[in-house]
Formats: C-alpha cells, structure tokens, sequence
C-alpha cells in the first residue's frame, strides 16, 4: 500500500499509548519504541466510529495528546496490518480544535498525558491479559497491545508467525491488572518457550508498587 491516498479524519480522543513492536526469537526479545496510537472516536473518510491512529514521537511531544482533546488530521492506511495496532499511520497535517480541560479523572485507566517513550523503556512491562485489557484497558496510557513478529528458527529467518499480545507498564498496585496466563513462543523443530512470571518481575523489580 506504498503510496497510499491519506484519508482526513477528525473526532475526540479517547485514548492515547504507547505505540511498540516486539520483536522474539525462541527466549530473546527485542522492544521497537515508535510512538504513539490515538485513539479517536469521530468520523475518518466517510465511517463514523473509533479509529486508531499511529502518530510519531515528534507530534507528541509537541501536542501532548491526552483523552478528551479535539483534533483532525490526515493518515494512510496501514500497508501491513500484522506489524501495526492502528488502522492508520503516516499522519501527517494535525490539528487541535480543542484541548483537554481541567484535570483528568483518576485512575484506573489512567488518562492523562502519556509519558516519553525513554520513560516507558525504563518502567519495564508486565504481560496484561487480552481479555481484561479489551475491556478495562484500551484508554489506559500504561496499556499497549503490542504487533509481535516471531522468528521460528534463528537459522531460517524466513520462518517468521505473527500475533498481537498486550502489556501493562503501569503500577503494580493497579486493582483492574491482570496478568492472564503465561506466553509460549514457538521455536524451530517444534520446540516452545514459555515466558514465566520471573520475566515481567525482573524487568520491573526496580520499581514500587505504585511507581
């Protein structure tokens, strides 16, 4: 879809996080920090409804999106929507009609601005169950529903699979958290590894219960 037309959409948004790929072969894995998804609910071409946007971290540092902002924009669809959360990428032409007022709700889910993408590489992630993230989660600015590329054999990496999983980099004392059960990764001549709870607790040991 190289080339594609951009497509003029514009609404309030709901929701902003972080936009990030995960890259695993059999027990390693590499994270790719992107950007940012709006999401928006308002009109996108002629279809009403909510749409995804993914947006760079240079808009965002300059707008500071946040739930309950008014804005437009124009964006392509997405050429591979295995490797994308959102719909729609390449934005481009962003305004706002209107910020966010006052201070917003307390949390869980969370809505304020999101924090720098340096800011999310340094809390570490905990694996979030699908189920609770799809219905507690999607607004959340510690929630992440990750494109995931696998690599089945480290010697053939032609041999790849796809899938989408979601994370929480939020506090740990979060109430709404889930951690649902652990992920396997498949490997070459149909071996698997399991991630086990050890993983998400190393890589957010260094913080409290409500950093």
């Amino acid at each position: 879809m190289a080339g594609a037309e951009k497509i003029r959409w514009s609404g309030r948004l709901v929701g902003v996080q972080p936009r990030i790929r995960l890259l695993r072969s059999f027990d390693e894995r590499q994270h790719g920090y992107q950007g940012y998804v709006l999401r928006v609910n308002g009109t996108c071409g002629d279809q009403t409804g909510e749409f995804l946007i993914a947006v760079g971290r240079g808009a965002h540092e300059k707008r500071r999106f946040q739930a309950r902002m008014e804005l437009s924009g124009r964006s392509a669809p997405v050429g591979d929507p295995q490797m994308e959360t959102a719909g729609f990428y390449k934005t481009s032409g962003i305004e706002v009609a209107k910020d966010a007022a006052g201070e917003p709700p307390a949390g869980p889910p969370f809505l304020g601005v999101p924090s720098d993408l340096p800011t999310y590489r340094a809390r570490g992630h905990r694996r979030l169950d699908a189920r609770t993230y799809a219905a507690k989660c999607t607004v959340c600015i510690w929630g992440c529903r990750t494109p995931v590329e696998m690599i089945v054999d480290h010697w053939d990496q032609s041999q790849k699979k796809y899938r989408f999983e979601t994370f929480c980099y939020g506090p740990k004392s979060c109430a709404i958290y889930r951690p649902g059960p652990t992920r396997k990764v498949p490997g070459r001549k149909g071996m698997s590894y399991t991630e086990e709870d050890w993983v998400d607790e190393g890589a957010t040991s260094h913080r409290g219960p409500d950093d």
